[in-house]
């Protein structure tokens, strides 16, 4: 999987660095790096006196890291709490539908077939008398 690194946190950060990180944040644990591989990447021991030099030039920038870090936890705090009351509005529909078929179904509300209404019973007895 190919990450899109943000310029704006990631401007100072090298390539090498970059291809680093990205081979640490592979899912499949199979293909991500070991410890070993790790101490042997040339962001960790650079293999040549450019890399090393490059290393040295750029660093990671911690002030921008953080607020990347931040944005991305506040996003991610966002998204459960959305997901959450999604689940209880849904979960409120459930129940409310519900409740209007209990009281839909109640024998309070329904028609009782064999009983007459009152109107027509006072009309058959004031003409029957």
């Amino acid at each position: 999987m190919k990450y899109d690194f943000d310029e704006h946190y990631f401007s100072q950060t090298s390539d090498v660095a970059k291809d680093f990180i990205e081979k640490l944040l592979v899912k499949d644990q199979s293909e991500r790096l070991t410890a070993e591989e790790c101490l042997l990447h040339p962001w960790i021991k650079p293999l040549t006196r450019k890399q090393a030099d490059n290393r040295n030039r750029s660093s990671i920038n911690l002030k921008n890291f953080k607020k990347f870090n931040a944005r991305r936890k506040w996003k991610m705090s966002y998204n459960m709490v959305w997901a959450c009351n999604r689940l209880c509005r849904l979960q409120l529909l459930c129940k409310s539908s519900k409740e209007n078929e209990e009281l839909r179904s109640c024998e309070s509300d329904q028609e009782d077939t064999e009983t007459k209404p009152a109107s027509l019973i006072r009309r058959r007895l004031s003409s029957s008398s």
